[in-house]
């Protein structure tokens, strides 16, 4: 039986037109980025673009390539009052009027882009707020708006196969790129993350600068058997959040970039209105948990567009393992 397309679905989720039609904006520019990095090695794409974004990252070629083609996908609808990318650093503002039920579009255009030069997945993240308001001032302070407002998120994750995974509040759902009809197909819907898990992810080079409380539940896990958890685990990294949620996504898990004396000062690594936030909800429209650590990452109130926050995500029950062991300590 013919697997339906993402139209399809949006269609018969009963998706309202604008927001069906932004979705298939953002498909068409994932296709595009899918594109770039497949090609990158032969059109020279590959490297450092010599410039650095506004969190002082240093920016690869397909940073900036894909977040331009980003934006050239987007910017035509006459919805979006405004993108808000990793790699710019003021709003775009593409309405001088912006309503009441315009979107406001955050993407990160290429994350883990530190992993393109090795050839292992990276993926673009996305997700879509409504302006609950007319806006007389467009400035960032329009933009800051609570996780939980969310009416849609996403991500792209580019690997041996293009995927694409959504939700719009009815569940978390994946398609698949079909390279002859150049659709996305619904290939796992209605994915689900185990409320138990055996597996975390988190970058233990960081371990000397970790807070005791992440410090100890990670010794606790290395342990294995013989420790408090009585069980063994599995640790995984790939240093791209995409293809981190996608594992967990599609055999569960939790992924851990907490807060240590490192990052600290800013509040933590990851950029909480583009990676944090779409990625929290995500999470538990598949039946998972979001956490900061200390509470739903989805109430966070933003105080920047480019806000950095800590992020514990994935199977319910470990996250609130990892909470209580910060309760604790």
């Amino acid at each position: 039986m013919q697997k339906p397309t993402l139209r399809q679905h949006l269609t018969e989720a009963d998706v309202d037109r604008d927001l069906a039609g932004l979705i298939d904006d953002i498909a068409s520019a994932c296709r595009f980025i899918a594109d770039h990095v497949r090609h990158g090695a032969f059109q020279g794409n590959l490297g450092a673009a010599g410039s650095t974004n506004v969190q002082g990252e240093t920016q690869k070629q397909l940073d900036v390539i894909s977040d331009e083609e980003f934006a050239a996908r987007c910017r035509s609808n006459p919805r979006i009052a405004a993108l808000v990318s990793e790699e710019v650093d003021d709003v775009n503002w593409l309405k001088t009027d912006p309503q009441a039920g315009d979107f406001i579009v955050y993407y990160d255009p290429l994350d883990g882009s530190s992993n393109v030069d090795v050839n292992l997945s990276v993926g673009t993240i996305f997700s879509v707020v409504r302006l609950p308001q007319d806006i007389e001032k467009a400035d960032e302070n329009a933009v800051l708006i609570k996780g939980d407002q969310q009416v849609c998120a996403g991500y792209a994750v580019y690997g041996p196969s293009t995927g694409f995974v959504l939700t719009t509040g009815q569940g978390v759902h994946g398609f698949t790129h079909h390279p002859g009809s150049g659709e996305f197909l619904l290939t796992q819907p209605d994915m689900t993350v185990p409320a138990e898990t055996s597996e975390y992810a988190i970058n233990s080079s960081r371990a000397e600068k970790w807070e005791t409380p992440v410090a100890r539940y990670i010794s606790d896990n290395v342990a294995g058997k013989s420790g408090p958890r009585g069980r063994s685990f599995n640790m995984r990294w790939t240093a791209s959040m995409v293809a981190d949620v996608h594992r967990i996504l599609t055999r569960g898990g939790v992924f851990l970039y907490p807060m240590d004396s490192g990052n600290a000062a800013s509040g933590g690594k990851l950029r909480l209105m583009y990676e944090a936030n779409p990625m929290a909800l995500i999470i538990e429209a598949a039946g998972g948990a979001a956490s900061t650590g200390r509470g739903r990452i989805l109430e966070v109130d933003p105080t920047g567009h480019h806000q950095r926050v800590p992020v514990i995500l994935g199977s319910k029950d470990e996250v609130a393992v990892i909470e209580r062991y910060h309760a604790e300590g």
